[in-house]
């Protein structure tokens, strides 16, 4: 278990100082980064499959044309995470980047109630009224609903829902979502070198193109972390971890890139924490009653 707890705790880590690697590459637009992590990751995992012989579940895959569509379906829909959360960091909004994955969890659980047909505790019930109240209130005080967080917390949940159910897991699933999304990628890539706006190769800077190049490991390593805490630690545990990586992400937005966080968002988030430490401590207490 404590080896269990080291893996998911710095696969939280990496995704929390996430903004530092994306804010790095500032100058290059948020479509042209998508694309590149989409290819530098698939040629990382080619390498790690390949290394460790694991290529027998692609033909398999490919005869099962439902499981196809399933993992075209989540590579659509981790794309657009990405690029929302791309272009969220890289204009100055890494604090409402963080509000989405603080209001995720409890999006899992309202997908699970309306999609799977899971049933809600009252203390759940009681997590999410709350945390759409402290939504309500950032939609008034702001006079615009948070959409920045409300779509990467959607379309994280839905992709999370979809991999729930997959064939793969999620080293051979990364993989083949990213092979979905490699024509896309790689289409685009050559689009902008063809009309000379593809910065990969217009720009002075070198360490710009590593930092590309990184996207690959940077985008799979934390992966292949939480797969391998998440095998090791009860979801209680997970749970509890998971805040790690939004909590480090807000502490960035508000001190090291300086966004505006007024007592009106304050009353908002903190209504929002509120919903998430209800939600954490109920499901601890469910997981001491029943060991």
């Amino acid at each position: 278990m404590r080896t269990g707890i080291i893996y998911a705790t710095l696969a939280f880590l990496s995704w929390g100082l996430f903004p530092l690697y994306f804010h790095a590459l500032q100058e290059v637009p948020a479509g042209q980064i998508l694309a590149h992590r989409v290819l530098w990751s698939l040629a990382f995992l080619v390498i790690v499959l390949s290394v460790r012989r694991q290529w027998g579940w692609l033909p398999e895959v490919l005869r099962r044309p439902k499981v196809v569509a399933g993992f075209v379906a989540s590579a659509l829909l981790l794309s657009v995470n990405w690029l929302i959360y791309i272009w969220s960091v890289n204009h100055g909004h890494v604090i409402d980047a963080s509000l989405g994955y603080f209001i995720n969890p409890l999006v899992n659980i309202m997908l699970g109630y309306v999609v799977l047909g899971e049933r809600l505790r009252r203390l759940q019930w009681t997590a999410i009224a709350v945390a759409a109240a402290g939504v309500l209130w950032l939609t008034w005080q702001a006079g615009t609903v948070p959409w920045i967080a409300l779509a990467l917390a959607a379309t994280f949940g839905g992709y999370g829902l979809l991999r729930k159910t997959a064939a793969l897991g999620a080293l051979e699933g990364l993989a083949f979502e990213t092979m979905v999304l490699f024509p896309l990628a790689l289409g685009y890539v050559v689009w902008l070198s063809m009309h000379g706006a593809n910065v990969f190769l217009t720009t002075p800077s070198d360490s710009t193109r590593w930092l590309l190049v990184a996207a690959g490991p940077i985008t799979a390593i934390p992966l292949l972390m939480f797969a391998a805490g998440a095998r090791r630690i009860p979801m209680a545990v997970l749970g509890m971890i998971q805040y790690i990586g939004p909590t480090i992400q807000f502490l960035l937005g508000v001190w090291l890139f300086h966004e505006a966080f007024t007592a009106d968002r304050l009353v908002g988030f903190a209504l929002i924490w509120s919903a998430l430490a209800l939600y954490a401590a109920e499901g601890l207490w469910r997981a001491r009653r029943s060991t």
